[in-house]
């Protein structure tokens, strides 16, 4: 394979216009976005999208996962494509940039090729993966699991949000569910950018992670039952209060991530407790246990010892608990070749870079099963993700649209 010349660089202005054009769609209340999946703010998003692929020469297809691939043909009609790609699918408070840097980066890709006359011998795919959040259908990377095989597709058609609204007929309402098998698709290799969302590039001055690695994740809904009472007549000795049962079970949990330093972690973000009533000693407290780490034997350690260490808590306490595996998945390694194709890419433009290991789940680390499949990160101010205060620097995502433009034109093939 020829690598690009160092001078091919994508349009940084169009890129920045394309996402603050974006974020019009689905805003939030303090400046980043709120466009949960398969919402109407979700549908608009992905007509735009869709618009923009077809004005830049691309056809569109969709699948019945809602999955969107824009096509941009390669002069050989057998070669396999390459994708690249993420999601424009936000948090309730999510920021401009987590994951719709990958899908428009892939569309700046495409408009750079065409304003340069460059073709490739791969067709070039620009993707959309649905649900990649996972907040209104748990769990996340929902799409591209049924795609590499990991869920079945009525399995997710099934999943349900806070008002019992199936992910099936959500998907249907908004107008986005295609034809097209989930998975048919084969590829010759897959790429995305995102933003770091962790401190690491930002502290240390590099323009570029290079991500060898993703961690795994095990997600396990804990569920402590106790007896609501009244706080102010419950003697202290006669309660079972599954408020206190919880906090001591996330002390554990702090204790168990602390004891795998330094790339394991563990946290409680989904908590619940019942009735919620300020003087109502609280009967029942459900919460999900986030444990994370690139090395399977830590977190099958973490999950056993949770389970261990929460039933003796509540044991003790007179509480009963119940656990169920909610989420997850094996620590991922990205193909050699890909990670090289992203490395080379940043010397060759002369990007400062660093190897990463990525702390968040993404879309990537489903189609690495399926596909050769790596990463290219850009830092974010402060590591700061999935908040609407999440921000990124013109200069940052030109950086890394640059390199996932190499990577991605390196191996679909430059025709010269």
């Amino acid at each position: 394979m020829t690598a690009p010349s160092a001078n091919l660089t994508v349009n940084a202005d169009r890129l920045w216009d394309t996402l603050m054009e974006m974020a019009k769609i689905g805003p939030g209340v303090a400046g980043g976005n709120n466009r949960q999946t398969l919402t109407d703010e979700d549908a608009e998003g992905r007509a735009l999208f869709q618009r923009w692929c077809e004005e830049a020469g691309c056809s569109m297809g969709l699948d019945q996962m809602g999955n969107m691939f824009a096509r941009r043909e390669g002069t050989d009609p057998e070669a396999l494509p390459v994708y690249v790609g993420s999601h424009l699918d936000t948090q309730p408070t999510g920021g401009k940039y987590d994951g719709v840097l990958g899908v428009l980066g892939g569309l700046e890709i495409i408009r750079t090729l065409n304003d340069l006359g460059i073709k490739t011998k791969h067709p070039i795919v620009a993707t959309n993966w649905t649900n990649e959040e996972g907040t209104r259908y748990a769990p996340a990377m929902l799409a591209s699991g049924v795609f590499a095989g990991v869920h079945t597709q009525d399995w997710a058609y099934a999943r349900e949000d806070h008002d019992g609204k199936t992910f099936g007929d959500e998907l249907k309402r908004i107008g986005w569910r295609g034809e097209e098998t989930v998975g048919a698709r084969k590829m010759h290799a897959f790429f995305e950018l995102h933003i770091e969302q962790g401190p690491i590039l930002e502290a240390e001055g590099k323009d570029i992670g290079v991500v060898t690695h993703g961690q795994g994740l095990s997600w396990t809904q804990v569920t402590v039952t106790g007896k609501d009472a009244h706080t102010g007549s419950t003697p202290m000795p006669m309660r079972k209060n599954a408020g206190l049962g919880m906090a001591r079970i996330l002390e554990k949990v702090e204790e168990i991530a602390w004891s795998h330093k330094p790339h394991a972690v563990g946290a409680a973000g989904h908590i619940e407790v019942f009735p919620n009533s300020r003087n109502v000693i609280p009967g029942r407290a459900v919460f999900t246990i986030d444990f994370r780490s690139p090395d399977l034997a830590v977190i099958q350690d973490m999950e056993t010892r949770l389970r261990a260490e929460a039933q003796k808590i509540c044991d003790d306490m007179g509480l009963e608990v119940a656990f169920e595996k909610v989420g997850g998945f094996d620590p991922v390694e990205f193909d050699a070749g890909c990670v090289s194709a992203v490395r080379n890419a940043a010397e060759r433009l002369g990007y400062s870079h660093r190897d990463l290991i990525s702390g968040a789940g993404h879309d990537a680390c489903w189609i690495n099963q399926v596909a050769p499949t790596a990463m290219v990160m850009c830092p974010c101010v402060d590591g700061l993700s999935h908040n609407e205060a999440e921000e990124i620097t013109k200069d940052w995502a030109r950086a890394g649209a640059d390199v996932l433009l190499h990577a991605v034109a390196e191996t679909a093939e430059i025709v010269t």
